[in-house]
């Protein structure tokens, strides 16, 4: 790491804690097979689960890039920590699904089920500036998981909502085999040009001003809020508290350095 941020305090920030009652349905439409479920707060909820895919950090990517996204004005559903019963899979007839509740016992991300939503279709394009504000945020973050063949935006209530952002933050995906390189990071182009909303408002250079100021003060907040059990430790991050802090350094360093990754942004 490059120790440039120096003693940082996390807190403030808390998801929510809830915990599964029931197991409803899978989305087969998601890779990592995310499900519907039921919780004790009587809500229902699209489950992330710790067992899936690439594990615990699609998780992390989850929670800070929804988080960003909330401080720069857009809309995404209500996330909380979803704790999973082991017993909840015992009901469960479909092997594949019933491996992977067993899998993930313990928390376990809950995103809000918006009833009624619809996958984006270009039908209903959200307002020019906050077009142009998903696509700096999906540059910022390196997401690459945004494009037609898999929107991953919801219209509700005629309005966008951003989903599924797992696939951001790669960079920490290296973690376990090399040190942290907040530099790289910041140095990586990014190339948005088949983003769903690559034709829809303005450059992305012109709401880089606004979105600076709305997320500089506010990147410590959003890391803060991935709980301590979803920040695998390595070699070179011996506890959660270092792990933040590399994830705190690798987003102060990219937004340091936007001539780097905003070159080929619309």
């Amino acid at each position: 790491m490059s120790g440039v941020i120096g003693a940082l305090v996390y807190g403030g920030v808390v998801l929510d804690r809830i915990t599964a009652t029931r197991y409803v349905t899978p989305l087969k439409e998601g890779g990592s097979l995310p499900g519907i479920v039921e919780a004790d707060d009587e809500g229902t909820y699209v489950v992330k689960f710790r067992g899936a895919g690439q594990g615990l950090k699609v998780l992390v990517a989850e929670v800070i890039v929804a988080e960003l996204a909330i401080r720069l004005g857009l809309r995404v559903p209500r996330l909380a920590v979803i704790d999973l019963p082991p017993a909840i899979a015992r009901y469960e007839a479909d092997e594949e699904v019933q491996d992977l509740l067993n899998a993930s016992p313990g928390s376990n991300l809950a995103v809000d089920f918006l009833p009624g939503a619809f996958g984006y279709d270009g039908s209903r394009p959200p307002e020019p500036e906050e077009a142009a504000l998903v696509r700096w945020l999906d540059t910022f973050t390196a997401n690459v998981d945004r494009t037609w063949a898999n929107p991953n935006l919801l219209v509700w209530h005629r309005r966008t909502w951003l989903i599924d952002h797992g696939a951001a933050l790669y960079f920490h995906h290296a973690w376990p085999r090399r040190a942290p390189d907040a530099d790289r990071f910041a140095a990586q182009p990014f190339t948005a040009g088949d983003h769903v909303l690559a034709d829809i408002g303005p450059s992305v250079r012109e709401v880089h001003e606004r979105a600076v100021a709305a997320l500089s003060p506010a990147l410590t907040e959003a890391v803060a809020a991935v709980p301590d059990e979803w920040l695998e430790p390595t070699q070179w991050l011996p506890d959660p508290y270092a792990v933040r802090t590399a994830y705190v350094e690798h987003l102060t360093a990219r937004l340091g350095a936007p001539e780097a990754w905003l070159g080929g942004a619309r």
